[in-house]
């Protein structure tokens, strides 16, 4: 099963925004700074995470990007559709009914058993990222980083966070 990219990339820009926090933002640019990646592209996928109710974009020269919910309640699947979309992996178009040795429709009464097959695939892979938050993989992402790396993200974290004029 391929992904593309952007799933990466928003999972981790979930988790840095987990981490900030609830009013204030950190901007597309700082973004895609902090993970060294294109910012024009991380922002269709960003727009994305909007759209689908798992970050907020707040507007203004202080605005940017925050979450819309707890990381408690942001699955990997959330994301994962939200940035790939929610049609399976998998898309069976009946090959067993055209060639030499095809017959009526009435010959093929259930579903092909390679379609039953990778869709219980689908199902169990759906499943393990509908079970794993982001608080899950934060909290494991904390347990095992070298020491040396929290620092320097608190670092620029108070360095690159945006917040609200009071």
């Amino acid at each position: 099963m391929k992904m593309s990219d952007g799933v990466e990339w928003a999972i981790h820009c979930v988790m840095l925004l987990g981490a900030l926090p609830p009013s204030a933002t950190l901007s597309g640019k700082a973004l895609a700074e902090f993970h060294g990646i294109p910012e024009s592209y991380l922002l269709k996928h960003l727009k994305m995470l909007v759209t689908n109710g798992i970050l907020e974009s707040v507007p203004g020269p202080r605005g940017g990007y925050r979450l819309a919910r707890q990381t408690k309640d942001i699955t990997l699947l959330d994301i994962v559709q939200a940035v790939d979309g929610k049609r399976p992996a998998f898309r069976c178009t009946e090959i067993r009914r055209r060639g030499p040795c095809a017959l009526g429709d009435g010959a093929y009464p259930r579903c092909c058993g390679v379609n039953r097959a990778m869709m219980r695939a689908e199902q169990a892979y759906r499943d393990a990222l509908a079970e794993a938050t982001m608080k899950d993989i934060t909290d494991e992402f904390m347990a095992n980083a070298d020491p040396r790396i929290v620092p320097l993200g608190e670092n620029w974290l108070e360095e690159n966070t945006r917040t609200p004029k009071s």
